[in-house]
């Protein structure tokens, strides 16, 4: 007998294609990762991923805590918010509601993650937001929206302005609520969420020592971005850190892919 606190299980490996399960396998990994640097809120906020050639994507099943995400479990939806592969579990209107909206628009992306880390909300709640204050803030500023808050994202409404702050940035950061990045690839979008949360925590701590800021001038801050977006061989520099993102992954609980 399946009690309320246990998982339903079921395996899909061989039963999607091949970019489906690879896909489904890559963003399950992120949620392990996003768990194991303490990012996660209980079973709330989400990482999503489109899958290939498809306007389907994948997002998790809502009940679940980010350590509990595997490959299987994840849903598949299409932007209409239905879903398509028979899970068990339902999805969060919330987390509907903010991805369909960037999917819809952004066919550059494949992967949206959004979070409530406290840095990522502290500083979009300051006056000013994320500033150059580090190089970790160089990776982000000159890709950097902000959305202000409208409260819980169950409004359809919201979508289209969502998608008009987000434009063609990379990252962004919502007043009040949290943060966001996108990527072409999930390890891409993990990184540069990765590089705006630091940026988010040096910003907070540096505001606590009370100490005048040494600010970065503009001219680097754009020379830095271009640098660091330089493709090696035609893969990005997410791309070249995903594997060993995969291997910590496979280290801290290798049932993700399952």
């Amino acid at each position: 007998m399946l009690h309320d606190y246990e998982l339903k299980s079921r395996s899909l490996k061989g039963q999607v294609s091949e970019k489906e399960w690879q896909t489904r396998v890559d963003l399950a990994a992120c949620y392990r990762l996003v768990a194991s640097f303490g990012w996660g809120d209980l079973i709330y906020t989400h990482i999503s991923a489109r899958i290939p050639q498809t306007d389907d994507y994948l997002v998790n099943a809502f009940g679940l805590t980010f350590e509990e995400v595997s490959a299987s479990n994840l849903v598949k939806v299409n932007l209409e918010g239905e879903i398509l592969d028979g899970s068990p579990y339902g999805i969060n209107p919330a987390g509907f509601t903010i991805h369909s909206a960037i999917h819809e628009v952004r066919h550059d992306v494949q992967c949206v993650i959004h979070l409530h880390t406290k840095a990522t909300i502290g500083v979009a709640t300051i006056e000013g937001g994320l500033q150059p204050w580090s190089q970790y803030a160089l990776f982000s500023l000159p890709s950097l929206s902000y959305h202000g808050y409208e409260g819980l994202a169950v409004n359809a409404d919201e979508k289209a302005r969502l998608q008009k702050d987000l434009g063609q940035t990379n990252h962004m950061l919502l007043h009040n609520h949290g943060g966001l990045a996108v990527g072409p690839t999930v390890g891409d979008a993990f990184m540069r969420f990765y590089d705006l949360q630091r940026a988010c925590e040096v910003q907070m701590e540096l505001m606590q020592t009370g100490k005048p800021v040494i600010t970065i001038p503009p001219a680097i801050v754009e020379g830095i971005y271009q640098q660091a977006n330089v493709v090696h061989s035609g893969i990005t520099g997410g791309q070249l850190a995903w594997p060993a993102m995969l291997r910590k992954a496979y280290k801290l609980d290798p049932s993700f892919c399952l």
